[in-house]
């Protein structure tokens, strides 16, 4: 189960963050959108309705979640870049994924959203300089101060674990 649900393992951020992790996590962002728009394209209703692993969201709920994770993950970047320090909102991702519209609405709206929202996010960052990668905000589940080169990391990493739950099922469905 726990190959299931952390395919590719869990976040592990280096001690020392160079500049070439920086550009590869990036990079990773920057083409989540065409890779993901690929990999679902062609999926049929029910194919959409289908969970990733057991009790699992479903790969449509998975989609809009990632629309919804990188909106929340943006503005945390915004606030960091600009707020001394500030004390984030954390949401519930889980009931976030039980609404209506993670449930029932047609994925190219998280797609497209995401493509829009990926453009902007790697704009912001291809332009930030060593001090905006220093700046934090602070996570209010125990308090965590979370660096804005850390978050690059942690987005790309969430990019590819959810793009590796989808591509997962699909393979052993023998869907691909």
């Amino acid at each position: 189960m726990e190959n299931l649900q952390y395919p590719i393992g869990h976040f592990k951020c280096p001690n020392e963050i160079t500049k070439a992790q920086i550009d590869e996590w990036i990079q990773v962002l920057e083409t989540l959108p065409k890779r993901l728009a690929i990999l679902v394209g062609n999926l049929t209703h029910e194919q959409l309705e289908t969970p990733y692993r057991p009790k699992g969201w479903s790969v449509r709920q998975v989609i809009h979640h990632i629309g919804d994770s990188h909106h929340n993950s943006y503005t945390r970047f915004k606030w960091a870049l600009t707020e001394d320090k500030p004390v984030i909102k954390a949401y519930e991702e889980k009931e976030w994924s039980q609404l209506f519209d993670s449930k029932n609405a047609p994925i190219e709206l998280s797609l497209n959203y995401i493509t829009a929202l990926h453009a902007k996010l790697v704009h912001l960052l291809k332009g930030l300089d060593d001090v905006d990668l220093t700046r934090e905000y602070i996570h209010p589940d125990g308090n965590v101060a979370v660096s804005v080169a850390e978050n690059i990391g942690k987005y790309a990493w969430h990019s590819n674990h959810h793009f590796a739950h989808i591509e997962g099922l699909l393979k052993r469905k023998n869907w691909l």
